[in-house]
């Protein structure tokens, strides 16, 4: 009689990204109930303390993770570059990324991945299975590949991000507008987990948008927004249970499981104007009392400021009224960088570091990029406007990203010191 063996399944991998969750804060729902799931995996498996990009944007710490590498590899340096040989600024989109994704390792060995919300993927492009773009994605019909799938999407109401222009006057619409997208979200997470696929990656944003208008309702247990805000965060680790129960049930383990935050957050004291700084310190110089973008600076311009927090230096052959010549760049960024370690706010220190770009990125486009990525002490959130005149002030925003209190949630413990570029190897290494 012949016995035949059962095959074993082929072993898959699925990721959930929780966009601008901190470690600490993760740690604290899951401590006090708000979140069983994370509780549970928490005591089961390991919970990394990482360190994001640097810019600590999503635009750069997504796509550390999905290629693995840095912004002198990949090219991408924020949501705003400029426009070769000018001081013209363009956006960034996913075909102008140098770098091999995660997906398109997979899709040369002949895997297929399904890519749902992932940031910085507009307009989305060719990979072997699925990808439907996240923030900043502003057409539902370029989110899609293959087109095949928008009429399904557009069938079940797909929405890709909260609509924040309309939130700043009213937060409850911001309930709604959460509620609405992860609504559609969750209907395409169930449409496509039905398919064939090899990875599965789910995005939530919603988080980020949430500290970015109410972070203080999860600081102060009196404010009026604090239960609902808890209440979108056990919505939130439902969500994830299921994902792993049904993972689960496709005979996959834990190990293949993997959580994982792009950078941490937390409240804002001050914002502060980087532009306004340089001005102040007489290394920005502006042709006009109203400039209308950095076109207008004068040909004795230093130094200027990108958002958040990149500062270039107006290099020779850079820049078309550049007059930094190139053996002056170390002195001047050693100056730059002193000063802005003496800034102050009320006797707290605003800056925690300022990073040489050469020490912090790898690559063949690391002259494209600043020349000093300034970080600031968290509750400081740094700013590139080029309209403020004062160096301080607040807007409507209550959240700003930081950048080492991101998380990674494993079954195996993967040491200390991890950075979000270190994640696509570990995951890539668990797909058979």
């Amino acid at each position: 009689m012949t016995i035949f063996k059962k095959n074993k399944p082929r072993k898959k991998v699925c990721i959930v990204g929780l966009d601008g969750v901190p470690y600490s804060m993760l740690l604290e729902l899951a401590k006090s109930g708000v979140m069983s799931t994370i509780s549970r995996l928490i005591e089961a498996g390991h919970l990394h303390q990482i360190k994001a990009s640097l810019p600590e944007i999503s635009a750069v710490s997504w796509t550390n993770f999905m290629t693995g590498t840095n912004p002198g590899t990949h090219g991408i340096f924020g949501f705003t570059d400029f426009k070769p040989g000018s001081y013209d600024l363009r956006i960034p989109n996913f075909l102008d990324l140098k770098a091999e994704t995660i997906w398109d390792t997979l899709g040369s060995r002949g895997l297929k991945s399904i890519v749902i919300n992932q940031p910085s993927t507009y307009p989305a492009r060719r990979i072997n299975g699925v990808i439907v773009s996240g923030f900043v994605a502003i057409d539902l019909s370029r989110s899609v590949y293959p087109q095949s799938y928008f009429s399904a999407l557009e069938q079940m109401g797909y929405q890709i991000d909260v609509d924040t222009s309309r939130v700043v006057d009213n937060l409850n619409f911001l309930w709604q507008e959460l509620s609405k997208t992860m609504a559609s979200h969750q209907k395409a997470l169930n449409y496509f987990w039905e398919q064939e696929w090899d990875l599965f990656e789910f995005v939530i944003t919603g988080t980020d948008r949430l500290h970015h208008f109410l972070w203080p309702a999860y600081q102060d247990k009196s404010h009026p927004h604090h239960q609902a805000f808890l209440d979108f965060y056990q919505q939130i680790d439902r969500i994830i249970g299921k994902i792993l129960n049904s993972f689960k049930k496709m005979e996959q383990s834990e190990d293949q499981f993997f959580l994982l935050s792009d950078h941490g957050f937390t409240g804002i004291v001050q914002e502060v104007y980087l532009n306004a700084w340089l001005e102040q310190q007489g290394y920005l110089i502006f042709n006009t009392p109203t400039p209308k973008s950095l076109e207008d600076i004068s040909p004795k311009t230093i130094a200027f400021a990108l958002d958040p927090n990149r500062i270039y230096l107006n290099l020779k052959n850079k820049f078309p009224r550049g007059i930094v010549e190139r053996k002056d760049k170390k002195a001047l960024k050693e100056e730059i960088s002193q000063k802005l370690l003496q800034l102050e706010y009320n006797g707290q220190k605003v800056i925690r570091r300022v990073f040489n770009a050469e020490e912090i990125y790898k690559g063949k486009y690391v002259s494209q990029g600043p020349d000093l990525i300034v970080l600031s002490t968290p509750g400081f959130d740094l700013k590139g406007s080029i309209k403020k005149k004062e160096i301080f002030g607040r807007s409507y925003l209550q959240g700003m990203h930081t950048w080492d209190d991101a998380f990674f949630w494993s079954a195996e413990d993967y040491g200390p010191d991890l950075t979000i570029e270190n994640l696509a190897n570990i995951i890539l290494k668990k797909i058979k």
